[in-house]
């Protein structure tokens, strides 16, 4: 049982069923941003949501003739009977208001048909049901729908979600709406007592079927589910390798978000969508190839400082986006959801060796705050961060220390870099962090150079990480010195082998205070040594 609260007030709800959530359109997210900026979401305006909101839906569903059951398993399908205020992801995109998710046309004409202006409709609760109870009402009469017939409102319900795609509305009707409708749900305040309940109903929906077929895993993720994006949303070439991961949340559902995403007429794409159960995640673009999905040059003085090299560089070179149904102004997200992209981000960050710390898994709304604020405040960061770390079995122990050849991802109290010397940076396949730094080998004393503090004499096992290739040393040496400058162990590695992952050096004893490695150039010329990181534990 999970539980959130309103955005609009202090209603608590457990919900019993998890579905899927609304709609999403587009945006080139490598052309300049907007000139005005979408509104953060806030609940300055706007009613506070009542502690019971099953006299408003029987209300709104009476006065327009749409059966109550079925406005709430909308309602619920769309925002889990938050009171959400959207913002646009993509380009084109109409942000998202109130309970029934209402957007653009449906939220003026629901307005209208209702008697209330437009801003009641997004920030009033009863407002916004009648206005989608309305509009409902309209299209249920121009399709000629049998109201006591809760199968033949399919039709209606496929078009107000406002997706085009023919599976992806068979999804959103048969697995999200009209299974809320059979399964039930209900949302309770903090106090226990019920803000909203859908008993289950017995119903089939009249309207095709998602289509049943094996789908392909996706390339890169074996638990998604391969929807490839057409080539023009996206690139197949990158200035980088992949360095952070960006979080994203859709403003809408996760049959609207790959449905659009996946249509050439957006221009934009993501490489994975989570659904709000996470129960399915789609892959639409391939990690190594450039997805459209934020539309910001890096600045670093946004993100703290870190991976300052980058500025100026357009950001989807160096990201891989993750999309969410949902919403930045909900007040929680699911379990469920947390879940699964946490491991999909691990998957991710174990693969392309992206560092899995708050500075490289990061919220869209932090490197493109003019025009975005997903996946919003309430996005549980520790928690994500926590499960992303021990999904790869990298929660740091207690007392290890990673030197990062990039200073800006170290903890300067305890660990840090130097060159001396002629070095060069390098950013091929494999790297730890935030790339590397590579020499050729001569009789020349200019190392690199990874110290580590200690409080106390301690014995410690040294690791290394490089980039293997056949130009590298077969013999790069790696000297451990104590605090006091005595050296206290010194192995040769053969750097053409071992890359990418974790290689014993060996175990020394150090002393209380700046402890060190360096890697030597003083080897057989004709080589490359590759300073790369070093783990202490």
């Amino acid at each position: 049982m999970s539980t959130f609260r309103n955005p609009f007030a202090a209603a608590a709800a457990a919900l019993v069923l998890s579905a899927c959530g609304p709609q999403a359109q587009p945006q080139n997210p490598e052309a300049p941003p907007a000139e005005t900026p979408s509104q953060p979401s806030t609940d300055t305006a706007g009613s506070a949501l009542p502690r019971e909101l099953d006299p408003l839906f029987a209300q709104a569903a009476q006065e327009f003739n749409v059966p109550a059951e079925l406005l709430k398993a909308v309602s619920y399908a769309e925002t889990r009977w938050q009171m959400v205020r959207g913002e646009a992801e993509f380009p084109g995109q109409q942000p998202a208001f109130g309970l029934m998710a209402l957007r653009g046309a449906d939220l003026e004409a629901g307005a209208a048909l209702a008697g209330v202006t437009v801003e009641a409709a997004r920030t009033d609760a009863l407002s916004n049901l009648r206005a989608g109870a309305a509009r409902l009402s309209q299209l249920a009469t121009d399709a000629k729908v049998e109201r006591g017939d809760l199968s033949a409102w399919a039709p209606v319900v496929a078009q107000l979600s406002g997706i085009t795609n023919p599976e992806a509305q068979a999804e959103h009707v048969h697995r999200s709406v009209y299974a809320v409708m059979n399964e039930g749900a209900v949302a309770l305040n903090q106090d226990g007592s019920v803000a909203v309940s859908l008993e289950p109903v017995k119903v089939e929906a009249r309207f095709e079927r998602p289509q049943v077929r094996a789908m392909a895993a996706g390339p890169d993720y074996a638990s998604s589910i391969w929807r490839a994006a057409p080539s023009g949303n996206y690139s197949t070439s990158r200035s980088h390798n992949p360095l952070m991961i960006i979080i994203h949340t859709c403003e809408g559902t996760y049959g609207s978000c790959w449905s659009w995403l996946t249509n050439s007429a957006a221009g934009v794409s993501a490489h994975y969508v989570v659904n709000e159960s996470g129960s399915e995640i789609s892959q639409l673009v391939r990690e190594a190839h450039r997805a459209y999905h934020i539309g910001a040059n890096y600045d670093s003085s946004l993100n703290s400082g870190k991976e300052a090299w980058l500025d100026g560089v357009q950001s989807n070179n160096f990201t891989i986006g993750i999309e969410h149904g949902g919403y930045a102004s909900q007040t929680s997200f699911p379990a469920g959801q947390i879940d699964a992209s946490a491991k999909l981000s691990c998957d991710i960050a174990r693969d392309n060796s992206i560092v899995k710390d708050s500075y490289h898994i990061v919220a869209h709304g932090k490197l493109q705050p003019a025009t975005r604020t997903d996946p919003g405040p309430n996005w549980p960061w520790s928690t994500y961060l926590s499960k992303v770390n021990s999904y790869c079995g990298t929660t740091t122990p207690t007392g290890e220390i990673i030197i990062d050849s990039n200073s800006a991802n170290n903890d300067a109290s305890k660990a840090r870099f130097s060159l001396t010397g002629a070095w060069s940076d390098g950013y091929s396949a494999g790297y730890y962090g935030s790339g590397y730094y590579y020499a050729t080998t001569e009789a020349i004393s200019a190392p690199a150079t990874f110290e580590f503090y200690l409080p106390t004499a301690q014995t410690r096992t040294i690791d290394a990480w490089w980039v293997a290739g056949t130009n590298r040393s077969t013999t790069a040496p790696f000297i451990s010195y104590n605090a006091a400058g005595a050296e206290v162990g010194r192995v040769s590695v053969n750097q053409q082998t071992n890359g990418g992952k974790w290689v014993q050096l060996g175990t020394y004893s150090f002393s209380a205070g700046w402890n060190k490695v360096q890697l030597s150039r003083w080897t057989t010329p004709g080589y490359v040594v590759m300073a790369d990181a070093v783990r202490v534990r």
